[in-house]
């Protein structure tokens, strides 16, 4: 991180075998390393003699600066969980369960920050220091850029919400607490109707939603009254708030005072992935194998009931011109479908193993799909055909996206791999 000075440094915190912390905390430079950081201990111990100290971050002991370890241990280390472009295309942002968020330098692939915490322990007499960078502590499970690209949420298995400045990566503020389990989505206030961008809403494992405003800092309305966990939420371009939840209904509410406006229920289990292009229509897919579209405004009933799918809907996505609606299962299979009657139009067949996200191409063209069998697959949509397979990942492929140009695709998994496609 960078300190008020401008110089890049982390900050560390000594703290005893008891939890007592020796000394306030240290912003140290990057370029400390091991003989450094044993003339702080023996100095801060006022030690006569100077005694020498083993320092290890996590299990490996630290032998090299810490601005060099950082640059050395850049890769994510565990599954990547997340990975999103910016609404500009310049950066890529990406979660994994190792608890850090990164920023990565297109031009490079490298990352620019890295945003998590560490610790960094001292051996020797039972003393422990602390190296802490701000950032969660458990797995990061989503993320979210706001709409002008200015700012980056990220919701972790903790259940607290954190903002950061893209820029610098730093952390904005303390964590955003309220939820008591896991977040699982976030969506920010579309542009049209708010700028610069202010408010989002996160939905959690807790059954809640909770709309939070970044410039106070502070959750502004909690949505209650789910009788389950919330497992999607979307800020709708007409200004409502959309929830779907393993309680089998998807609610709608109005976001100056978070009141319920209506309740939409049809479907025979939960609901597991919620988007709409536009306010008049939205689709939901369901662990039951079907899916639903809506047009909320005008009835609380389903438009359309959409069969074919063998096993669990993990995800749906309708085109950027909203003319189509794609879907992807568990029964290895993506399905593609009228985005405005809801009839099916195509099923692509090719993975081998369960398909777990898909992404569109900024003109509609091309559908994007990642799976469990380790391949990225790009589908025509003009001709209903495979048009390209992408090898390369040596896991489990859990997280994709198209870049808004059309020229990248990144995609994260259980490698702990962070892969970048050039068009």
């Amino acid at each position: 991180m960078d300190n008020d000075s401008g110089t890049a440094s982390v900050m560390c915190q000594l703290v005893s075998p008891e939890g007592d912390h020796l000394g306030a905390p240290l912003y140290l430079p990057q370029n400390v390393g091991p003989p450094q950081l044993q003339e702080i201990v023996n100095h801060l111990l006022h030690n006569e003699d100077r005694l020498p100290y083993a320092f290890y971050v996590g299990d490996e002991e630290l032998s090299v600066q810490l601005g060099t370890y950082m640059h050395q241990n850049n890769g994510h280390t565990e599954a990547v969980l997340a990975v999103s472009f910016s609404p500009d295309g310049k950066c890529l942002a990406s979660g994994s369960g190792d608890t850090t968020v990164r920023f990565w330098d297109l031009s490079t692939q490298t990352p620019l920050f890295t945003c998590k915490v560490a610790y960094l322990r001292c051996i020797f007499l039972m003393l422990f220091v602390t190296l802490h960078i701000p950032g969660h502590k458990n797995w990061v499970l989503c993320i979210a850029w706001s709409p002008d690209g200015k700012h980056l949420v990220s919701g972790s298995k903790s259940g607290e919400l954190i903002l950061w400045d893209p820029k610098t990566g730093k952390q904005l503020g303390s964590p955003l607490t309220g939820h008591r389990k896991w977040i699982t989505a976030v969506s920010w206030e579309p542009v049209h109707l708010q700028a610069p961008s202010r408010r989002f809403v996160s939905a959690s494992k807790d059954g809640d939603a909770r709309i939070w405003d970044i410039t106070t800092r502070k959750c502004v309305i909690s949505l209650t009254g789910h009788t389950n966990a919330v497992t999607c939420v979307k800020w709708g371009g007409d200004g409502l708030i959309y929830t779907g939840s393993e309680d089998c209904s998807i609610k709608v509410w109005e976001t100056s005072q978070g009141k319920l406006v209506k309740t939409l229920q049809a479907a025979l289990t939960r609901y597991t992935k919620m988007r709409g292009n536009a306010p008049e229509r939205l689709v939901s897919g369901s662990d039951d194998f079907t899916m639903f579209l809506w047009e909320p405004t005008i009835s609380k009933q389903p438009k359309a009931r959409m069969t074919g799918h063998q096993k669990l809907v993990n995800h749906v996505y309708f085109s950027p011109d909203g003319q189509w609606l794609a879907s992807a299962s568990f029964d290895k299979s993506v399905k593609l479908w009228n985005g405005i009657t809801g009839k099916f139009v195509a099923a692509f067949r090719g993975h081998v193993a369960d398909v777990y996200q898909i992404s569109w191409s900024a003109d509609s063209r091309l559908l994007l799909s990642g799976s469990k069998d380790s391949t990225l697959k790009v589908w025509d949509i003009r001709t209903h055909k495979l048009k390209q397979d992408l090898p390369g990942h040596a896991d489990e492929v859990y997280a994709v996206d198209w870049s808004p140009d059309g020229e990248k695709v990144a995609s994260g998994g259980k490698d702990r791999v962070m892969k970048l496609w050039m068009n």
